[in-house]
């Protein structure tokens, strides 16, 4: 997006100027590193517009160029607002060892004190670069590096405000443009119940956010709209408002499954006596909003508890 001044860092969108990945590195081509790169269009929207249809439609675009042989790697220029989303949700659909990076800014490229430039540069490196090779998708910001399960947006405006908050980035860009790796996280299990070729939709799945005195209506409302799974933001450690509850104790006796995270920004989700009793799942450590990309996952090859149970827990 293109803001109308150097210190438009909030209503840039007012300007009604969307830009494609070419005309950026046009403007910055001074300040990115020097790899052949292959721009390839795929929508002019703001991040706060991305679903469902889009993420489908993404992923097979990226698993169709991750497997040709002239590729090392993928970038993906992309809003703030969802971007965990999309990270998680191609970690999740394409399978590779190439990696895929995501990319955004916290300040439009035509402002002061713009970070468009070096998290673009960060970006190409760390998917041209070897020893990304394996990791799977991977989140460049602020010339950190952090895995698509863990990173999470913590602050509206900050430059730094993309982090990982339980396991820290896996590693950072260097100055001089080396990749530097502290850690690999877990892989994704290679296998998926799921094949991308055969999505063409995505069961509903809504997130019901928890808060004292809150009741049910949310809960109802959603189940109402043909809700196949509901994922409760609870209160920590992880428990719906008493009001709540009950809703989704009904929701969950009527079929729709329940799995139980957390509004707390780090901690896992532990299973407890009362949530098997009530028929509700647990999310673990994964937060709501990358929870309901999983469950919508698994709900689309399964409807077996156990099973989605067991999706959970395993990726």
């Amino acid at each position: 997006m293109v803001a109308r001044g150097a210190y438009d860092w909030v209503d840039y969108a007012e300007s009604g100027i969307v830009r494609d990945a070419a005309e950026v590195m046009s403007d910055l081509a001074d300040a990115l590193p020097d790899e052949q790169l292959e721009l390839i269009p795929f929508k002019r929207v703001g991040s706060t517009a991305i679903g469902v249809a889009e993420w489908l439609e993404l992923a097979r675009l990226v698993a169709r160029l991750v497997k040709r042989r002239d590729i090392k790697g993928v970038v993906v220029t992309h809003g703030t607002a969802t971007l965990e989303e999309t990270a998680w949700m191609l970690a999740l659909t394409v399978p590779t060892r190439k990696p895929i990076a995501i990319v955004g800014a916290q300040r439009p490229p035509n402002t002061a004190g713009s970070d468009a430039a070096p998290n673009l540069r960060g970006a190409i490196l760390a998917a041209a670069s070897a020893v990304l090779e394996g990791v799977g998708v991977v989140v460049v910001m602020d010339n950190r590096i952090h895995d698509a399960r863990a990173v999470t947006k913590l602050a509206n405006h900050d430059l730094d405000a993309f982090q990982s908050p339980e396991s820290g980035p896996i590693g950072r860009i260097a100055a001089d443009g080396a990749i530097v790796i502290r850690r690999r996280p877990n892989p994704i299990p290679a296998t998926r119940p799921w094949r991308l070729e055969n999505l063409r939709s995505l069961p509903r799945v809504d997130i019901v956010y928890s808060y004292g005195g809150a009741d049910g209506t949310a809960v109802k409302a959603f189940v109402a709209a043909g809700a196949r799974g509901i994922v409760s933001a609870g209160l920590p450690p992880g428990r719906p408002a008493r009001d709540e509850r009950e809703a989704l104790i009904e929701a969950a006796s009527a079929g729709v499954v329940v799995v139980l995270a957390s509004r707390a920004i780090a901690g896992i989700v532990e299973p407890a006596a009362d949530a098997k009793r009530d028929g509700f799942m647990n999310a673990g450590d994964l937060s709501p909003v990358k929870t309901r990309i999983l469950l919508m996952l698994a709900l689309s090859t399964t409807s077996r508890p156990n099973r989605i149970q067991a999706i959970l827990k395993q990726f």
